[in-house]
C-alpha cells in the first residue's frame, strides 16, 4: 500500500524554526516508490523488534552471576519500565511522527540539524555493526562442542565468512522472507524455556528467588548486562518505510515485543534459580544448557543450544536489516550519496547491506566483553542525542500531528526521560579506558567524516538523492 500525504497534514508538519531552520515534508508519503516492494506487517514486525532487542534468554545468565538471583529478576523488571518502556514509547510516537527509512537520523535531524543528525546515524549504524560482528562468533561457540574444529584457526575464519554471506543473501532476498525468518526462529528459540519450566514446577523452590548479597555484587558487568538485553527498540524505526500502516501497526508491534522480551527474560531465570541451587559462579553465557540437562536430560539440552544457535541467526538478520536500511533512508534524504539508496529487485538496500556485512567481517576479531562494552557506549551517544531531539521537538512543535501521542503530557513525557538518562551516563563512567578512548575516537571519526561528506556533494563527486516526494531540509539564518 503506498502512503499519501494530505495537503492538510503536509502543511500541518512544517516546522519552522528560525534558529535551525525549517523540516519540510514529512509524513506517510515520504519513502520514495516503495509501492511495488511486499510491506511488512504486524506479526513480523514484532519478531523483528523481538530479535532487534532479544532473541531470547541468552546472555541474561551473567545477571545472576554479577548479582545473585534476586537481583536479576529485579534488574529485568525494573530496568525494563525505566528504560525500555521509554525508549519503546518514543520510538512509537517519533516512528509514527516520522515513517519513514532513516528513523532516528530523521528525528534528530529535524530537531538539531543535519550536522547532529548525521552524528546520529554514524554513531548508531557504527554501534550495530559492532553488534552484529557478535552473532556469527557465538553461534560458532555453540557449535564448538559438536564440532571442535570451528574453536579456532582457519576453520573458525572460513566459517565466520560463510555463515556471514548465507545470512547476508537472505536480507538481500527481502523483508518478508527475513520477518518470516524471525517468526520461526524465534518460536523455535522461545519454546524449549516454556518446557523447561514446565518441567521444573515440582522443583521450584521460591526462597531461592530472594538470595542476595549486595556487598559482592559486579556492578559494571550487571548493568552492562541489562542494557545490552533491553535496548535497540529504535533500530526498527529505521525501516519505518516498509512497515504496512505504520501510524498503527509500529506501536502495536513494540508493545507486543515488549511484552514478549520480558516474559522470555524472566520466566526463564525464575525457572533456572528456582528449580536448581543457586551458584553465582557457574551462571555465564550458556549455562542455560546445563540447566536444561538438569532438569529435562540431554534432549532438552540439545534443544536449548540448538535454540540459542539460531537465534543468534535471527538477531543477526534483524540487525542488518535496520542497519542497511538506516544508510538507505540517510541516502534518500541526501545525507550520503545516491547509491546508497539503491535497491535491488527485492526491495532491499544492496549498497547498505554489502557495507554493513564488511563492517562485520572487519569487527568479528573482538571478544564479546569488548564488543559489548564498546556498543553499549555508542549507542549512549545517540539515545542522548534521540532524547534532546523528542524533547524539543515536543516543547517547540507541540501540535505536529502525531498518530500515537505518549498519554503523559509534555512535562511528563520530559520527566520520563530522566531515570534513562541518569542510566546512560552511569554506563559511561563504567565503561574502561580503552573502550572510552575506542568509542570517543569513533565518534571524533563522524565529526570529521561529515564535513567530507558535504564537500562531496558539494564539488558533485557523487550524485546525491534530491527527489520531490521526500523530505527535504532547508536551512536558513536569522
Amino acid at each position: 500500500m503506498k502512503h499519501r500525504t494530505s495537503p492538510a497534514r503536509e502543511s500541518s508538519v512544517k516546522m519552522l524554526d528560525n534558529n535551525i531552520g525549517e523540516y519540510v515534508g514529512l509524513g506517510e508519503g515520504s519513502s520514495h516508490n516503495l509501492h511495488k516492494y511486499n510491506k511488512v506487517s504486524i506479526v513480523p514486525l514484532v519478531f523483528l523488534i523481538f530479535y532487534e532487542v532479544s532473541g531470547g534468554p541468552f546472555g541474561v545468565e551473567d545477571s545472576v552471576q554479577a548479582a545473585g538471583p534476586l537481583l536479576a529478576l529485579l534488574g529485568f523488571l525494573v530496568f525494563a519500565i525505566i528504560w525500555s518502556v521509554p525508549e519503546a514509547l518514543i520510538t512509537a510516537e517519533m516512528g509514527t511522527m516520522f515513517p519513514e527509512n532513516g528513523g532516528y537520523v530523521v528525528w534528530v535531524s529535524s530537531a538539531l540539524g543535519p550536522f547532529w543528525g548525521f552524528q546520529q546515524g554514524w554513531v548508531k549504524w557504527l554501534s550495530g555493526v559492532i553488534d552484529n560482528a557478535l552473532y556469527p562468533v557465538l553461534f560458532l561457540d555453540y557449535l564448538k562442542s559438536a564440532i571442535p574444529a570451528l574453536e579456532s584457526g582457519l576453520p573458525r575464519t572460513i566459517a565466520v565468512l560463510v555463515l556471514t554471506a548465507i545470512l547476508t543473501y537472505l536480507n538481500y532476498r527481502g523483508l518478508t522472507i527475513v520477518g518470516w525468518v524471525a517468526i520461526l526462529l524465534g518460536v523455535f528459540s522461545l519454546l524449549p524455556f516454556i518446557v523447561m519450566g514446565l518441567i521444573a514446577i515440582p522443583k521450584i523452590e521460591p526462597s531461592r528467588w530472594l538470595i542476595v548479597d549486595v556487598g559482592t555484587v559486579n556492578w559494571s558487568l550487571y548493568l552492562n548486562t541489562l542494557f545490552w538485553n533491553l535496548n535497540y527498540w529504535d533500530s526498527i524505526s529505521t525501516l519505518s518505510g516498509e512497515v504496512e500502516n505504520p501510524s498503527k501497526t509500529l506501536p502495536k508491534a513494540l508493545f507486543y515485543a515488549l511484552i514478549m522480551v520480558v516474559l522470555g527474560y524472566i520466566f526463564p531465570l525464575l525457572t533456572g534459580t528456582g528449580a536448581i541451587p543457586v551458584d553465582r559462579e557457574v551462571w555465564s553465557d550458556g549455562y542455560f544448557a546445563d540447566i536444561a540437562k538438569m532438569l529435562g536430560g540431554t534432549w532438552l539440552r540439545t534443544w536449548v543450544l540448538a535454540a540459542a544457535a539460531l537465534s543468534n541467526m535471527g538477531m543477526f538478520v534483524a540487525e542488518m536489516s535496520s542497519d542497511s536500511f538506516q544508510l538507505l533512508g540517510m541516502a534518500e534524504i541526501g545525507m550520503l550519496p545516491a547509491f546508497f539508496a539503491k535497491r535491488s529487485r527485492y526491495g532491499t538496500p544492496l549498497t547498505g547491506i554489502l557495507f554493513s556485512a564488511s563492517g562485520v567481517i572487519l569487527l568479528s576479531w573482538l571478544s564479546f566483553q569488548e564488543i559489548v562494552a564498546a556498543e553499549n557506549y555508542l549507542y549512549c551517544f545517540g539515545m542522548i542525542m534521540e532524547f534532546i531531539a523528542f524533547v524539543k521537538l515536543r516543547i517547540q512543535h507541540p501540535n505536529i500531528p502525531r498518530p500515537y501521542k505518549i498519554p503523559f503530557g509534555t512535562i511528563g513525557a520530559i520527566l520520563m526521560c530522566i531515570p534513562p538518562t541518569v542510566l546512560i551516563f552511569v554506563v559511561i563512567a563504567l565503561a574502561s579506558l580503552k573502550i572510552m578512548a575506542i568509542s570517543i575516537a569513533a565518534v571524533i571519526v563522524g565529526f570529521v567524516l561529515q564535513p567530507c561528506v558535504e564537500y562531496i556533494k558539494k564539488n558533485r563527486w557523487y550524485d546525491f538523492s534530491r527527489n520531490s516526494d521526500l523530505p527535504d531540509f532547508q536551512y536558513a539564518s536569522v
